[in-house]
């Protein structure tokens, strides 16, 4: 056996007739029409019904009778009650001992099938008859039912009768296949044939998960005779039901009856119910339900795995991927059972895409290597049919009548063999149908949503639906209701339904049979149209207003204010309008018409009401508007002012705002804003165009400028002194000029060198910063000089008593172009002060505490303007 998906059945029933014992897991009723019965009008069947037991069933748990009951089809009343001894039957007892070289943890697997047999005759009944057996209970711990210990069992057929008046009494069920025994691991992908076999090749089978049914209970756990039908569902765990056995991850093929999908998670016993739905030329003559346990087992697997069969309805692209959650897998090999096409036809990639050259039935195969030795391979039926596309129409007239569906399926390379149709009607749970082309006819009115699902010969299977209206009578769409026309005038009339018509009143009116009849009333008429569409009808109505003039009024003469726009309210009952205008303006056709004259203009309007027409005229004064220019923009440096250069073609003006104007009353008043501001120059007509007009300028007030010259310092004769200035302008375009020039390099820069030749005692230098606008901005520097060298001073002592007066010692450096540090260090060497600023120094605290008095050591160090590095080292004494 080369798949690596297997499943591990334990399928175990019931023992004696009178215990109660939780041994059961499952079985099913099979019965096989031999002939007619010994009575007239009688048929004989043989009875089979397999129970499935623990296989180490024994005494007691093995029923040595079974209790049939045989009900009425149609009531599910009792009609026979039959004791079916073990021995008619047989016992199977399955063990598996052999298992693929790439399972691990292998489990042992064994199940026991008691079966039961006998042959009855049964009156000919319309109704058929129903087949039942109940037997409690079932093992305890199923995972995927609740309390499962005390939870018995029904097996459960059905023979048929009459059936749209055809007799399918003569039938026999469909066979389940017993397969062997098999594995499934937990967490991992598997299939299990469920299939069954009908002995009339006519028939189709259609398979389906549904629920595992109650039985017996503890207190009577045979029933002699079984209770009447219909039996409840077992009591199923969370995240399970009859439609999902195995949870969400697992599904059933309705026409091959292959389980397959991804096995649960949690290790144990499942309940599993299949139906097998018996057809014949389209019509459903029975169901036989089978019901086992599925056992999950901890086991793993190595190897290739694939689904029974592959299918594409769309195109010729597949993608092919191992199933397996095997983790060792080390190569794999995929062939797409194309072999003239060489290379083509394989791949060794984990994820497989092929594309198949023309349409048909495929062996796809792969073979896989794992490490530890398993090599393991699989194949794959697939089929390669695109072309298949769901589809039907639907037509009907309303609620009384039957909807017709025609199915509108094409199948490029198979033949549509199945059809399954929800007509959405959800009051009811019998809007279905089998037939390829059915009708129905809808209880309530409402927006239904038809659904049909489709297969056909090659295994396709796709659904369509549609939306549609069901109404109590026929729509009748009316272009419009209410209409005018002159009379001298004919009129054609429009309707829009499906059904004959019929117009009245039928005076002054051609072919009033038809959708679309003329009329030509000579006074006001009300027509009603009536449809009626198979029997279902309605009638909807137009009124034809009839004049024997018309007139037209274009309205008053007006004025406006050139370039604008205005509408011309047309009073008319005309229903089609001409414009013209006295310039080369070309005016829209409607009513009430934009128009946008830029001089004086007369419009002229010709109304029609079919051979009706009248006309009349509307003149347009057009006046400019008044114009104003506000000037140019203007950029002030703060605290300045300027004037404003107003000028306007108008009866009068203002500005605004007018808070920081002076003789705002004019139109070049003086502005002196203290921030950026707009002014709007506002024009004004008293006659004409009253409309007023605006125009804006902004000046710009550039803020005051800030300069700073640097910290006072001090330099020592001969060494360079770097000057720094520094503003709130853009360096880029703002100028800078500095007094004195002497001793300096160059004092039309920001940032000069001054080199002092010549012993002096200080100086002050003074820069102003000029922006490109002219706003000026100034400050100064104080510069001592020193003959002696560069150094770096620190007083022997301080008196940081908060007098302001020698409260901090600090380091003075002379002539040095950067300090790097000076710190303070206690006599245990512990530094209490750090700092590279000039002008910094230390206030007796360290930690939020003062230090005692004392004597400190410092160390400072600094850099002159030479480069040069400077370094003092002494004492300072702290005195309180």
């Amino acid at each position: 056996m080369k798949k690596l998906i297997f499943i591990l059945l334990v399928l175990l029933l019931v023992g004696t007739t009178a215990t109660y014992a939780a041994h059961l897991k499952g079985g099913w009723i099979q019965y096989q029409y031999l002939g007619p019965g010994t009575a007239s009008g009688s048929n004989k069947y043989k009875i089979i019904v397999r129970q499935y037991l623990l296989c180490t069933s024994q005494g007691g748990q093995i029923d040595q009778n079974i209790y049939l009951g045989i009900f009425d089809g149609k009531t599910n009343a009792s009609v026979n009650n039959i004791t079916i001894p073990l021995s008619s039957g047989g016992t199977d007892v399955l063990n598996k001992t052999t298992y693929d070289p790439c399972i691990n943890n292998k489990p042992t697997v064994c199940y026991r099938i008691d079966r039961y047999e006998t042959t009855v005759d049964l009156p000919a009944n319309s109704a058929g008859y129903i087949l039942a057996v109940q037997r409690c209970c079932r093992i305890a711990g199923i995972v995927n039912v609740v309390n499962s210990g005390t939870v018995g069992v029904s097996y459960y057929n059905k023979i048929p009768g009459t059936i749209n008046s055809i007799d399918y009494s003569k039938n026999s069920s469909p066979v389940f296949a017993q397969k062997d025994t098999a594995v499934i691991c937990y967490g991992t992908p598997f299939t299990f044939d469920f299939s069954a076999t009908d002995v009339d090749p006519t028939d189709s089978i259609s398979y389906a998960f549904c629920d595992g049914l109650t039985g017996g209970s503890t207190t009577s756990p045979g029933p002699a005779p079984p209770l009447d039908p219909p039996y409840s569902p077992i009591p199923y765990q969370s995240g399970f039901s009859g439609n999902a056995p195995l949870g969400n991850n697992a599904s059933i093929n309705s026409t091959t009856g292959i389980i397959s999908g991804i096995a649960p998670a949690v290790t144990g016993d499942y309940v599993v119910a299949v139906c097998a739905s018996e057809y014949r030329n389209g019509v459903l003559i029975g169901i036989t339900k089978k019901e086992i346990h599925i056992t999950v087992a901890n086991c793993q697997l190595s190897g290739a795995s694939l689904q029974p069969s592959y299918l594409n309805c769309n195109d010729l692209n597949f993608t092919f991927t191992n199933l397996s959650a095997a983790s060792n897998i080390v190569s794999y090999l995929w062939t797409f059972g194309e072999p003239a096409r060489g290379n083509l036809d394989t791949s060794r990639s984990a994820i497989a895409m092929h594309t198949y050259k023309d349409t048909g039935v495929y062996t796809a195969k792969l073979k896989v290597v794992a490490s530890g030795g398993c090599v393991d391979s699989t194949t794959t039926q697939v089929s390669v049919f695109p072309g298949f596309v769901a589809k039907f129409t639907v037509t009907g007239s309303c609620l009384i009548n039957p909807y017709q569906f025609t199915d509108a399926t094409v199948s490029k390379y198979g033949l549509v063999n199945g059809w399954t149709w929800d007509f959405g009607e959800t009051t009811v749970t019998t809007d279905t149908s089998t037939l390829r082309n059915p009708t129905y006819q809808y209880p309530v009115l409402g927006s239904k949503t038809a659904t049909l699902m489709v297969k056909d010969s090659k295994g396709c299977q796709s659904s369509f639906s549609q939306t549609f209206t069901v109404v109590d009578k026929p729509t009748i769409n009316l272009p419009f209701r209410d209409t005018l026309i002159c009379s001298i005038d004919t009129l054609q009339l429009f309707a829009n339904s499906t059904g004959s018509y019929s117009w009245t009143p039928v005076a002054s009116i051609k072919n009033p049979n038809t959708a679309n009849p003329y009329v030509y009333p000579k006074d006001t008429t009300v027509y009603y149209v009536t449809v009626n569409n198979n029997g279902c009808t309605n009638t909807d109505s137009i009124t034809v207003n009839v004049l024997d003039f018309i007139s037209v009024d274009a309205g008053l003469d007006t004025a406006i204010c050139q370039t604008d726009i205005i509408r011309i309210n047309t009073k008319s009952d005309a229903l089609s309008y001409s414009w013209t205008a006295s310039t080369t303006e070309t005016v829209a056709q409607v009513k009430n018409p934009f128009v946008q004259p830029l001089i004086n203009t007369t419009y002229y309007v010709t109304a029609n009401l079919g051979k009706c027409q009248d006309k009349d005229t509307v003149s347009v004064i057009v006046y400019p508007y008044p114009l104003s220019n506000a000037g140019q923009d203007a950029v002030l440096c703060f605290g300045n002012r300027v004037q404003l250069m107003g000028n306007i073609v108008g009866n009068s003006f203002s500005w605004s705002p007018a808070s920081s104007l002076i003789n705002a009353n004019t139109l070049t008043p003086t502005a002196g804003p203290t921030k950026t501001t707009q002014y709007i120059l506002t024009a004004t007509n008293t006659t004409g165009c009253l409309k007023a007009v605006r125009d804006t300028i902004t000046v710009t007030v550039i803020p005051i400028v800030t300069v700073f010259a640097g910290r006072d310092t001090s330099v020592v004769i001969n060494q360079p002194l770097q000057l720094n200035a520094t503003s709130n302008a853009d360096t880029l375009t703002t100028s800078f000029f500095w007094t004195p020039s002497s001793w300096l390099n160059n004092n039309s820069i920001y940032n000069p060198i001054a080199t002092f030749t010549s012993p002096i005692d200080s100086i002050r230098y003074k820069v102003r910063a000029t922006t490109q606008e002219g706003c000026i901005g100034e400050d100064d520097i104080f510069v001592r000089v020193f003959r002696n060298a560069p150094d770096i001073l620190v007083p022997s002592g301080f008196t940081p008593n908060a007098d302001g007066k020698n409260d901090i010692v600090k380091a003075i450096p002379i002539g040095i172009k950067t300090l790097n540090y000076f710190n303070v260090y206690n006599r245990f060497g512990q530094l209490l002060f750090s700092s590279p600023e000039i002008g910094k120094g230390w206030d007796g605290n360290f930690g939020g505490s003062a230090q005692p008095p004392g004597t400190y050591v410092y160390m400072t160090q600094g850099t002159d303007y030479l480069g040069n590095t400077i370094f003092r080292k002494g004492t300072v004494v702290l005195i309180r």
